[in-house]
């Protein structure tokens, strides 16, 4: 009999788009199916800094939507139709390590890519990963997208 009381067993994804983001969503699907867990997908977006810009309120509609347009289609891509696990997808505003760290609270894991869309191609680990493996409150999985090997579904 399940405790009435337990937190439901959860894994967080971070999510961007790029491919390693979409090979860490169907890793994480396919973890949480083989122990009943719930798969949390999180898109964090914020505004660029930019010295005497402030942005304007419609931006952040628009910010807010291509962010979840960006993670309502890496659902899509990932899971593919008829997937039996829940998976919740969030945008939040926000920084990304921040977002992951903070939805990372009481999951069980939290899996991120091995590189996303900034930084330096030629890096082995990017620096959401890096930070992510650093500061998570559970265990990380990082997962490598090889774009040589075609994806597994």
């Amino acid at each position: 009999m399940q405790d009435q009381n337990a937190v439901p067993r959860r894994i967080v994804v971070g999510v961007d788009g790029s491919p390693s983001s979409v090979a860490a969503l169907r890793w994480a699907v396919g973890q949480a199916h083989a122990v009943g867990a719930a798969v949390e997908a999180v898109t964090a977006w914020q505004h660029p800094n930019a010295p005497g810009w402030s942005g304007h309120p419609d931006d952040e509609d628009f910010a807010a939507g291509i962010a979840r347009k960006t993670l309502d289609a890496a659902v899509a891509e990932a899971i593919g139709p008829g997937q039996p696990v829940q998976v919740a997808a969030r945008v939040v505003k926000g920084g990304a390590v921040l977002a992951l760290l903070a939805a990372a609270r009481d999951a069980e894991l939290l899996v991120v890519g091995s590189r996303g869309h900034g930084g330096f191609a030629g890096a082995l680990l990017g620096s959401v990963g890096q930070h992510c493996v650093q500061h998570a409150p559970c265990p990380v999985v990082v997962v490598r997208h090889d774009a040589a090997r075609p994806s597994a579904r």
